[in-house]
């Protein structure tokens, strides 16, 4: 068993699950909201365009949240398997 690839997998799955978080609840579900309500201010000129993307970016939080721990929770799984050595087995179906 390589010790150190099972750190590193599990740090990586551990790195995916927080990046995806903050991608998807913070950067793009809050800060969505947070772009319309700045856009709505009455001065020094309405901007329909920065609401458009503030929806936009509410729309697509949980999809942009995923992508973004998946590209590296995928590769943090790979790590783990690959150093197990055996230890996870993926046995044939019997026909």
């Amino acid at each position: 068993m390589n010790k150190l690839g099972m750190f590193c997998g599990i740090l990586l799955i551990l790195v995916g699950i927080a990046t995806g978080i903050y991608f998807g609840l913070w950067w793009a579900f809050i800060g969505g909201i947070v772009q319309v309500l700045e856009a709505l201010r009455p001065w020094p000129q309405f901007q329909a365009h920065a609401i458009a993307v503030g929806i936009f970016r509410v729309l697509l939080a949980g999809p942009i949240g995923w992508l973004a721990g998946a590209f590296i929770t995928v590769p943090g799984f790979a790590l783990l398997v690959a150093s197990s050595e055996g230890h996870v087995t993926f046995r044939k179906r019997r026909r």
